[in-house]
């Protein structure tokens, strides 16, 4: 080809990828507020409050993009969604992100044509059973019958774990948290299977917690994160680099609290300037303001104050750090680096 024929095309195509990579961001922006999907409820990860005010781990992080976009961390739709309306809701524009503890596996990456933006939850498969079921371990619940949501990964590890295991059971399918809750303290199954966050949340709500217990096996790798579309690499950014900030943000200390003071003027740790907008324009680069990274921690404080204040062990969920602690701390969460 022609070396100037090429580079005019290369030009032409560079500049309908940043226009398509642009779109998201733009509607996001024209519409006033961002359409987030959410599960239809869960507690301490996703439901409305008393007043139909959503709360919890994945709604935190909804508000902490529409924060570093707007300034506002109102300014979301919160769309509820199912296992198996989840991925159409995305698919069809419907939402602009999802924050629905939704498993990062191959297919859904590469087949569904996803975009996974990092994982804001390490977690694994587990079973809760009522303690007068009288069983100690999953290799015990041969021809139980056990609650199962439909169009999601745990119907699929369910399979195989029995499989493997030379056991049968008899599915139950759920479409929803709360009908799966409603079915299994009504005994129409034995066992319920999810997430072990999902369990620990579930169980939490129960009048008798102490009844029920969850099974020392997990049996998969869950690790669940927000995600958005394949081909808009600039929106994917905006997610991603959000959670980096709150991550990073609990790493070098700054908080809900502290964050405006430390905002007020450059510190002497230039990480810290960078993320919070006080040196350089990071937020230039995505098409936010300078104080995108002081706005997104503002909105529901760095990562520790969000897993503690919703799903931390001082909260009826009672979920320990674990993997999900800092790597500093022996964790697995960490950012890379803002510079």
């Amino acid at each position: 080809m022609n070396k100037t024929l090429f580079l005019g095309a290369l030009t032409v195509a560079s500049i309908a990828a940043a226009a398509s990579s642009a779109a998201t961001l733009d509607d996001v922006k024209a519409r006033g507020k961002l359409n987030c999907g959410v599960t239809t409820g869960l507690p301490g990860f996703a439901a409305p409050d008393a007043n139909g005010v959503w709360e919890g781990f994945d709604v935190a992080f909804c508000r902490a993009v529409a924060a570093a976009i707007f300034g506002d961390p109102t300014a979301v739709e919160f769309v509820p969604t199912t296992g198996e309306t989840r991925f159409t809701a995305l698919q069809s524009g419907e939402i602009d992100m999802l924050a629905r503890n939704t498993t990062w596996t191959f297919s859904r990456d590469t087949d569904l044509k996803f975009d996974f933006t990092g994982v804001n939850y390490y977690d694994g498969q587990g079973f809760m059973v009522p303690k007068s079921l009288g069983v100690s371990s999953a290799k015990d619940l041969d021809g139980a019958t056990v609650c199962i949501q439909t169009g999601t990964t745990t119907e699929l590890n369910l399979a195989d774990f029995f499989r493997s295991n030379n056991i049968s059971y008899q599915p139950v399918p759920i479409q929803t948290n709360a009908e799966a809750q409603q079915q299994y303290l009504a005994g129409a199954c034995d066992v319920y299977t999810t997430d072990a966050s999902g369990l620990a949340a579930t169980r939490a709500t129960f009048e008798a917690p102490a009844d029920h217990i969850i099974l020392p096996e997990i049996i998969s790798k869950e690790p669940l994160g927000p995600l958005v579309r394949h081909g808009d690499n600039a929106w994917g950014d905006i997610v991603m680099w959000t959670q980096n900030a709150l991550v990073s943000a609990e790493e070098l200390g700054i908080t809900s609290a502290n964050v405006e003071e430390m905002a007020s003027a450059p510190t002497n740790n230039p990480e810290i300037n960078r993320i919070l907008g006080t040196e350089g324009d990071l937020g230039a680069m995505m098409g936010l303001s300078k104080d995108w990274g002081k706005n997104a921690i503002l909105a529901g404080g760095n990562y520790g104050e969000i897993f503690e204040k919703n799903i931390g062990e001082n909260t009826p969920i009672g979920l320990a750090r674990g993997l999900n602690a800092l790597w500093t701390e022996g964790g697995l969460q960490y950012s890379p680096p803002f510079r």
